[in-house]
């Protein structure tokens, strides 16, 4: 970890500083070099999970490019970056379906199964990474972030915006192109503000529809096009809550791949405390003191339980208990 890192660069996702080599992301001859190499490590997914292995503290495994499972594999794999020797790539086991598959579970807000594949070791197998995202060191989480998201957006981009065709992988995972228009389509990241609002020793807590009971969090929305993160700070305070919201500041950053977020984390002081929730946007919003958040994150609140460990709504609101918001 750099030195000069701020404890604001420490959130989950962030702060592994991975070399992501983007010059050799269009060099053929250099991606074969590092393909090839014995050194050259892939992660595996499965519909958007992760290979681990470990309880409690959990690691990504780290698979050489000439494991037999690969075969079964897409093909085409991204470059994530590498680490002194090491080169990291991802794949996608796309095509396997495990036995006995719980449809019920699988692709829900906190999924709880594991798949575990016959050709490999009983010890690893494919989680949620929102499940595990806190057990996984900062390289890690950083590798497993990036994977999710590049793979999430080739998912949804297998064909032109332009003209509709087919597209094609390119520039090592990083871009796609298409042969009929010549369009270059790159993966997409949608900025969100989430706001830590205070009025005195309070902070602004809301809940959305659906969310695990009791769950409560920090306001936050997209930003739209032509609008400043400030500006978008106010704009989503007023619109799900009816609070005004006056000095607006930075605070940090987090990627969220859920599908493909970067999450700005801001301060936001009200100029007024009257709540008027919009019910297709929140299901409660409410003030909740200092005391009462410490409360809630030793889990002995009556009604509140707090968002979960490694959103940043979390990371933000347990720094402000400590103040330490730098």
């Amino acid at each position: 970890m750099p030195a000069t890192m701020k404890i604001a660069e420490t959130v989950t996702f962030g702060g592994s500083g991975l070399d992501r080599a983007a010059e050799l992301r269009g060099d053929a001859v250099a991606q074969q070099v590092l393909a090839a190499s014995s050194a050259a490590a892939v992660l595996l997914f499965w519909k958007g999970k992760p290979l681990i292995e470990g309880e409690g503290e959990t690691a990504l495994v780290r698979l050489p490019a000439t494991h037999p499972i690969l075969r079964n594999a897409a093909q085409s794999r991204i470059f994530l970056g590498r680490d002194g020797d090491v080169a990291y790539f991802a794949a996608d086991l796309a095509g396997w379906e495990p036995e006995d598959l719980d449809f019920s579970t699988l692709g829900t807000f906190l999924d709880p199964s594991r798949q575990a594949h016959p050709d490999l070791p009983a010890s690893q197998c494919f989680a949620e990474l929102r499940v595990i995202m806190t057990h996984l060191a900062p390289r890690d989480a950083e590798l497993a972030a990036t994977a999710k998201a590049v793979m999430s957006w080739h998912d949804g981009h297998g064909f032109c915006a332009r003209c509709g065709a087919a597209t094609v992988m390119t520039m090592a995972g990083w871009q796609r192109d298409c042969p009929a228009c010549g369009g270059h389509h790159f993966p997409r990241t949608d900025p969100v503000v989430i706001m830590l609002v205070t009025r005195g020793n309070s902070v602004l807590l809301g809940r959305s529809p659906g969310w695990p009971e009791g769950m409560y969090s920090l306001l936050a929305g997209f930003v739209e096009p032509g609008e400043t993160i400030e500006a978008a700070v106010r704009r989503e305070v007023f619109e799900e809550a009816g609070v005004r919201v006056g000095e607006v500041g930075y605070l940090a950053s987090q990627p969220w791949p859920f599908p493909a977020s970067l999450m700005f984390g801001c301060r936001g002081q009200a100029t007024s405390d009257t709540i008027t929730v919009d019910p297709n946007e929140l299901e409660d919003a409410r003030w909740v003191t200092r005391e009462d958040l410490v409360q809630v994150f030793a889990g002995e609140h009556p009604v509140i339980r707090p968002a979960r460990r490694g959103a940043i709504a979390h990371f933000l609101m347990s720094n402000w208990l400590a103040d330490r918001l730098d």
